[in-house]
């Protein structure tokens, strides 16, 4: 069967492929905030910038900056930052944006007790920036620094994709959607109009999707991308998540592909920021690794990429990890892509970032320490129970 005729059962809803867009793979900031903010100072009509963290370091100081820049020529700016995410933005910050015009809203500000609230979960994840309507970057890096909060040797391993193309009418209505909603929410009603029309060069070659995941129409998409190409995979899957805890569903198709000849490359930290988080996905690895999945811990500096490549022509860039918080939870915007050109410049840069990791031996994990192995069920079972205590049954 051609590739692409394989790949038609992804016509499912959300996850319908646009064809004409050109595509640029961006990888970590060296790539991503140059392209960001030259983006931003091109803007003749509209700034439009989701992120869950903003920062305060140079790198993302040259955003700021460019979005000031853009907002005093006369360029409406909006900046939808997350409550949890960005609650350290100093107010200075703040009011300087404010000052020149930037319009900036909060999602869900944190409220007293915040932590003990499970519906405090639900965050905005999206890293999202469409300039124009006419050019959009999506992917997984914040507004932070490589280096930033730990100075590791090598910059921190994250994708973006810059788009371009007939997909922006998608992307364009999607994040006008949610700075209205935001704004209806917060009584904020003079954000409505003023929004630019889509507009796009028609050179481009690539089929894409815009896949998102909300609490309301579009609860599973991200999940089922995943589901349907791991299911149709022949070949190869390698697959790079920062924080990975699939579901039961996930995991059992990692293993059926495993068992008909597929070689599955699983890339995942080695240093994390949540030492539990991380005990509890090295609880799935034993069984994973029995079944024939190679996993493989990247160490050279902070992994995280949310990205995917199956069978070198299907792949997948964005904001969601696979884990119960991204899948179940928090607003996330991914990029599906069915091209061989991208996907293989994709995989060169994995395939890269694997060469450096290091890779787990089955036999060597099975025998690690009885305490390690407790711990890990420990805290695998303890996000199970909070999962469920949240209302997210399903995961578990």
């Amino acid at each position: 069967m051609p590739a692409r005729n394989r790949w038609r059962p992804l016509f499912f809803r959300g996850v319908d492929l646009v064809s004409g867009n050109c595509l640029r793979l961006l990888q970590s900031g060296t790539e991503f905030f140059p392209a960001l903010v030259a983006a931003i100072d091109a803007a003749q009509h509209e700034v439009h910038l989701e992120t869950y963290i903003f920062n305060t370091d140079p790198s993302a100081e040259a955003v700021q900056a460019a979005l000031i820049r853009a907002a005093q020529r006369g360029v409406r700016v909006r900046l939808l930052i997350d409550g949890v995410g960005s609650r350290q933005l100093p107010t200075a910050w703040r009011d300087a944006l404010s000052a020149a015009g930037v319009r900036v809203l909060v999602y869900r500000p944190i409220i007293a007790g915040w932590l003990s609230n499970p519906r405090n979960l639900r965050r905005l994840h999206r890293k999202l920036a469409v300039i124009d309507a006419r050019i959009a970057v999506i992917g997984g890096m914040n507004l932070i620094d490589d280096f930033e909060p730990v100075r590791f040797a090598q910059p921190r391993l994250d994708f973006s994709v810059e788009v371009q193309g007939p997909l922006l009418a998608r992307i364009h209505a999607s994040v006008r959607h949610l700075w209205q909603l935001v704004a209806l929410t917060q009584l904020r009603t003079g954000e409505q109009a003023h929004w630019a029309e889509p507009s796009w060069p028609t050179d481009g070659h690539v089929r894409a999707a815009f896949v998102v995941r909300d609490n309301f129409a579009h609860r599973r998409e991200i999940e089922r991308a995943y589901l349907a190409a791991l299911a149709l995979a022949r070949d190869e899957i390698i697959l790079a998540s920062a924080y990975f805890l699939p579901g039961h569903r996930f995991r059992q198709l990692l293993r059926r592909a495993a068992a008909r000849g597929v070689r599955v490359q699983l890339l995942v930290q080695g240093h994390t920021d949540h030492p539990f988080y991380q005990s509890a996905s090295r609880a799935l690895y034993r069984d994973l690794l029995a079944a024939g999945v190679e996993i493989y811990e990247y160490r050279t500096s902070e992994l995280h990429a949310k990205a995917a490549v199956i069978d070198r022509h299907w792949a997948t860039v964005g904001s969601s990890n696979l884990d119960p918080f991204s899948l179940l939870v928090a607003r996330e915007a991914n990029i599906v892509v069915e091209d061989a050109g991208f996907a293989s410049t994709l995989e060169q840069r994995l395939q890269q970032a694997i060469g450096q990791a290091i890779p787990l031996d089955a036999a060597d994990w099975q025998r690690r320490p009885r305490l390690q192995r407790m711990l890990s069920w420990l805290a695998y079972g303890l996000i199970r129970l909070m999962v469920g205590i949240a209302g997210f049954g399903r995961w578990a």
